[in-house]
C-alpha cells in the first residue's frame, strides 16, 4: 500500500506585490487540500476518514438516515438543503464532490475502524459521478488487480 497524505491548518500565505510571501487570514481545509492533492497525482479514488461510519441526513436526530452511495448532484442538493454543516460534514462532502467532478472515479467517506468493510462495499458513503455503478473498492488482497492511478 502506498498512502499519500496532506494536511490543513498550516499558515496561509499569499504573494505580495513584490513577489514576497505574506501571511493572510484564511484556513487551509484538510479535506479540500486532500482532494487537490489526489487530483494532482492522478488518483482515481479518494478516501476521507472521519469520526463517523457514514454520512447521514438529519444527523444526531431520531430521523438520522445513513447514506450509502450518492451522485455528485444528490450530494450537492443535500449540501444546499443544509444537511451537512460547514463545521462538520460539509467540507468532506464538498471535497468529495470536487474530486469526482474533476475526474476522480470515487470518493469514500468513512471512519478508520470500518474502513475494511467500507472498502468491500458494506458501509461508508460513496460519492460518484452520474450513471456510475457502485462497486466495492479493491482491497489489495492476493489476486486483486488495482486500477491504474492515471
Amino acid at each position: 500500500f502506498l498512502v499519500i497524505d496532506t494536511g490543513g491548518g498550516g499558515v496561509p500565505v499569499a504573494r505580495d506585490e513584490s513577489g514576497g510571501l505574506m501571511g493572510v487570514e484564511a484556513v487551509v481545509d484538510k479535506d479540500l487540500a486532500s482532494a487537490v492533492l489526489a487530483r494532482e497525482i492522478g488518483a482515481t479514488q479518494l478516501f476521507i476518514l472521519t469520526e463517523v461510519e457514514q454520512v447521514s441526513l438529519h444527523f444526531g436526530t431520531p430521523q438520522q438516515e445513513p447514506l450509502g452511495t450518492l451522485t455528485v448532484d444528490q450530494a450537492r442538493r443535500y449540501l444546499e438543503e443544509g444537511h451537512f454543516p460547514a463545521g462538520s460534514m460539509g467540507p468532506k462532502v464538498e471535497a468529495a464532490c470536487r474530486f469526482v467532478e474533476q475526474g476522480g472515479h470515487l470518493a469514500l467517506i468513512t471512519n478508520l475502524y470500518t474502513l475494511r468493510d467500507a472498502l468491500e462495499g458494506r458501509t461508508g458513503t460513496r460519492i460518484v459521478a452520474e450513471g456510475t455503478r457502485a462497486e466495492p473498492v479493491r482491497t489489495g488482497r492476493a489476486g486483486d488487480r488495482h486500477p491504474p492511478l492515471s
